[in-house]
């Protein structure tokens, strides 16, 4: 039985409410006042308490201020005569439940207990009831797939379902989806091994990471106000959509749309790429002293300035009023806070954020971090936590203040590996559990898509027998020594550079101050 207690001096005048309320099932108590409610809180379990404003004695604010000290478990339903702002405002900001108008009716009443009593079993049941409807939509997407922009459909499809599934709790419903979104990682895998060599040579093909400068961030750039062109690395479109409101507070979007990175979906290939406007074996050639390979010593993205440099030159763009700026701790952060105002003047600054995929690696290296991210959906909310508190929001606000064009995106996703796929290679071999470049490789074919020519997909060799392999779906590349060990360090792991949806489906969102 639900208890709730009506608050009221006149309670004996709302009898024929109370009746109808118990022939609903609930067990209204009456209290003819705050102190004769606050009395009956301590006998009895309660579950919501319905509060009169006006009362003599102890007023209505008065009594919700001490239920909210005590109870602050148990929602309140304001209940006045008054329709003053001032009075609405004190009991919002008391955090009550919902606020009604005298007279009330007794469908009100009802409407008011079902929201607060029975609202995470009727959202449960309507979100369970639509997914079922969708999964035969989406089911029948996937038999008639004839573009990237219908995976860019399904992909968005499929996370709003698990963002929207994963606050009902409801385990059967999140396994099929589950199995869904897998299907289709399989059937992307396999689209993407049958297009990706003509995306790199069709004019018609999709928004690539070598054409976002050029395409997305050029035609924008403008001598009137300054673009920000904001690359969050490692920020799936999961991720994107739980720290999206936080933004929006002080943006309205222009457009958001997704785009495909190159392979492999690894940091030193899809963020050099962004900034070069180049493909892997076209920037080697470019910038011998720049590039590094693999299986090279340094740093992979060190000369990222010096690459969107040359490439804002090649389309006539001056680069007198660029700056580039590269966030990889917290300190710095901060520090940028103060000095997001002096880059006004500027016409384009890059802000380069690393911290999703320090995130990612810490995942996999602390244990800690691992209980935290335990899944996708707790991987979302420490995203969503981290970006809250971070400089970075701080640093967008900042730029919320001035007009400007913003842009922000990312260079790559990741995937959370549960299947090993065991790979023999030499010690050239690189270490990325997602993708392997080198000679003498040996692995299941199936579980892989065979790059056997580099040159003819534009990625560098380091000799004639090179080749590139790129995992599918959740897979990871796992050697043979010490295999049942790397195993199971590894699964459970978020990784990247292979091909899936999470990884290659990339958000790019364009913004405008309030």
């Amino acid at each position: 039985m639900i208890n709730i207690i009506w608050a009221d001096d006149e309670i004996d005048l709302l009898k024929p409410h109370l009746i109808y309320l118990e022939e609903k099932g609930y067990n209204v108590i009456p209290a003819k006042s705050g102190d004769e409610a606050l009395d009956l809180i301590h006998e009895k379990s309660v579950q919501l308490i319905f509060l009169d404003e006006n009362m003599p004695g102890l007023s209505g604010l008065e009594t919700l201020t001490i239920i909210k000290q005590r109870f602050p478990h148990i929602p309140v339903v304001m209940i006045t005569k008054s329709e003053e702002e001032s009075i609405m405002e004190e009991a919002i900001g008391s955090k009550i439940s919902d606020y009604l108008i005298k007279p009330v009716n007794p469908l009100q009443i009802l409407l008011a207990i079902k929201k607060n009593l029975d609202l995470s079993r009727l959202v449960e049941e309507k979100t369970t009831m639509k997914y079922q409807q969708d999964f035969r939509k989406i089911t029948e997407m996937l038999s008639c797939i004839s573009s990237i922009d219908d995976w860019y459909d399904i992909y968005k499809k499929l996370t709003y379902w698990q963002l929207e599934i994963e606050n009902t709790g409801e385990n059967g419903i999140e396994q099929i989806l589950d199995m869904q979104k897998s299907d289709a990682n399989a059937q992307f895998f396999k689209f993407v091994k049958k297009n990706y060599k003509d995306w790199l040579y069709d004019k018609n093909s999709p928004l690539m990471s070598h054409k976002i400068i050029k395409d997305e961030v050029i035609p924008i750039i403008s001598n009137a106000q300054p673009t920000y062109f904001i690359l969050i690395d490692n920020l799936r479109y999961d991720q994107w959509k739980v720290i999206e409101a936080q933004i929006l507070e002080d943006f309205d979007i222009l457009y958001q749309k997704m785009y495909t990175s190159i392979l492999p979906t690894a940091t030193q290939y899809a963020r050099n790429s962004i900034f070069s406007g180049l493909l892997p074996s076209m920037m080697e050639k470019r910038f011998p002293n720049y590039w590094k390979n693999d299986e090279d010593d340094g740093g992979k993205n060190m000369f990222e300035k010096e690459f969107l440099i040359d490439n804002l030159a090649r389309n006539g763009i001056n680069t007198e009023k660029i700056s580039y700026t590269k966030i990889t701790n917290i300190d710095f952060g901060r520090k940028f806070i103060t000095k997001v105002n002096n880059l006004i003047n500027n016409k384009l600054n890059v802000i380069v954020y690393n911290f999703v995929d320090m995130l990612s690696h810490a995942r996999t290296d602390m244990k800690v971090i691992k209980e935290l991210a335990d899944d996708d959906a707790a991987y979302r909310s420490l995203t969503n936590s981290w970006f809250n508190h971070s400089p970075l929001r701080e640093i967008l606000k900042e730029i919320s203040k001035s007009k400007a064009n913003v842009i922000i995106t990312t260079d790559h996703g990741t995937i959370n590996v549960n299947k090993p796929s065991k790979v023999i290679g030499d010690r050239n071999v690189n270490v990325n559990l997602r993708y392997k470049q080198g000679k003498n490789l040996n692995y299941q074919k199936n579980d892989v898509f065979e790059i056997v020519k580099p040159s003819e997909y534009y990625l560098p060799a380091q000799n004639l027998s090179s080749k590139y392999i790129f995992a599918k779906e959740d897979m990871y590349f796992v050697y043979q020594n010490n295999y049942n060990q790397f195993v199971n360090y590894y699964k459970n792991s978020y990784q990247h550079g292979g091909i899936s949806m999470e990884e290659m489906l990339i958000p790019i969102i364009s913004l405008k101050s309030k």
